[in-house]
């Protein structure tokens, strides 16, 4: 017992210094903490979801904290020892922190138990999978869950503290979408590529290897590298499972599954009216942080547009996750393809394409070409085409199909608030 209150002395005075580190105020509905429902904010790993959580409760005062990182806490096999402990490093607080909860067994038994006893219960997780099975058996109508992103490009512009000039918005961007969102470099000033490939490693030798007890783990690092290489393009797992080297299919659609419940990347489905068509039909990658394709990627940093491209689809994503909206592409029969299909249940409220340079004429109309076929089939009149410079909307009428097409600059519709 005084062992484990030792350890939970030495982690609050580590959030005590955290509170005197710079914080930047993130788009987090606050709301959803006023309440005496399980709070579970989940993201990926460094993405600021302690920090936020720290920050928010220092505003509150009355709260114990365990970081379930720790190893010296993971083997403690009595709980009740360590709510004992807590309750005594923090004069039995009202409402419980609990960091990075997913590495110690049974943990929502525990929490549903505190929650009963009544205490104010705060979690993050770095595994939505698990923490998404364990909440749905355990916690079913008792939980909400918030997400943490690395930041947005809007959170990214307050590192400055200041307004900027339009032309300073877009040199950010530039910045931004070469190295991504994650808070600790940009506001340390760290090395971006000693930061994202210790982060890169410890993902996937901490996260997936090490939980999941994978025998070959040069074979899902390959993976992970190939398809942050590839954001952005269709894949299968019969030819991913001939790259790699895998055994199977199988061993890919699995390897696959936990690199997306790691907060690596993620999968967007091709929109059919047809469920079934949906499911089966391939699927694309993007990566949840341009950082990571800075560090891994094997492309070569000039090829501009799947940057921009995988920034679109991870803002995107945020709203997704949200449970604002829902994230698909779309391809015809022809091979005319929408980048991102944007629908609220039933409606397709928004079709996106994402062109850095629209000044070969060429490029212009294959995008416009494929919104106008798109606008028929998914019966949707919001036609966007996102580009590096052009703004203007243009009345368009070709193959009899008649449409408004809006072009806009990228940098105003990564500032846009409430896009849905």
């Amino acid at each position: 017992m005084e062992k484990i209150k030792d350890i939970l002395l030495l982690q609050k005075r580590e959030i005590e210094r955290k509170f005197e580190e710079r914080f930047i105020e993130r788009d987090i509905d606050k709301r959803k903490f006023e309440n005496d429902l399980i709070k579970v904010i989940i993201g990926p790993r460094r993405a600021g979801k302690s920090f936020f959580g720290i920050h928010f409760l220092k505003e509150k005062g009355d709260f114990g904290y365990i970081n379930f990182e720790d190893e010296r806490i993971i083997n403690i096999k009595n709980y009740d020892d360590l709510i004992n402990a807590l309750k005594i490093v923090y004069r039995k607080p009202k409402i419980l922190f609990f960091d990075e909860i997913q590495n110690i067994g049974n943990w929502e038994i525990f929490v549903n138990r505190l929650q009963r006893e009544g205490f104010n219960i705060i979690l993050t997780g770095s595994n939505s999978k698990l923490l998404g099975r364990d909440l749905s058996t355990h916690l079913t109508g008792r939980h909400i869950s918030v997400f943490v992103f690395p930041f947005s490009f809007q959170e990214f512009l307050r590192i400055e503290g200041k307004e900027l000039t339009t032309s300073e918005i877009k040199s950010k961007l530039i910045q931004y979408i070469n190295f991504g969102g994650f808070p600790e470099p940009h506001i340390k000033k760290i090395d971006f590529k000693d930061y994202l490939s210790m982060l890169f490693n410890s993902l996937i030798y901490k996260d997936i290897v090490k939980r999941y007890r994978i025998r070959k783990p040069d074979v899902i690092e390959n993976l992970a590298i190939y398809l942050i290489s590839n954001t952005g393009k269709e894949f299968s797992y019969n030819t991913l499972s001939k790259i790699t080297g895998a055994r199977s299919v199988h061993t890919i659609e699995r390897y696959i599954d936990y690199l997306e419940e790691g907060f690596l990347i993620f999968r967007v489905n091709k929109f059919s009216f047809k469920l079934k068509q949906m499911i089966t039909s391939n699927k694309k990658i993007y990566c949840i942080d341009n950082g990571f394709i800075y560090t891994c990627s094997l492309k070569a940093t000039e090829d501009t547009g799947f940057l921009y491209e995988n920034a679109v689809a991870v803002e995107l994503k945020r709203y997704e996750m949200e449970g604002k909206i829902k994230l698909y592409y779309w391809k015809n029969e022809k091979g005319e393809e929408i980048d991102f299909v944007v629908r609220k249940g039933t409606d397709t409220i928004s079709l996106i394409q994402v062109a850095y340079e629209i000044s070969d004429i060429k490029t212009k109309k294959r995008e416009i070409r494929a919104l106008l076929k798109g606008k028929e089939e998914l019966r949707c009149e919001n036609l966007i085409i996102l580009n590096n410079e052009y703004k203007a909307e243009e009345e368009i009428k070709w193959f009899g199909i008649k449409g408004r097409v809006k072009f806009i600059p990228f940098w105003e519709w990564f500032i846009e608030r409430n896009k849905f």
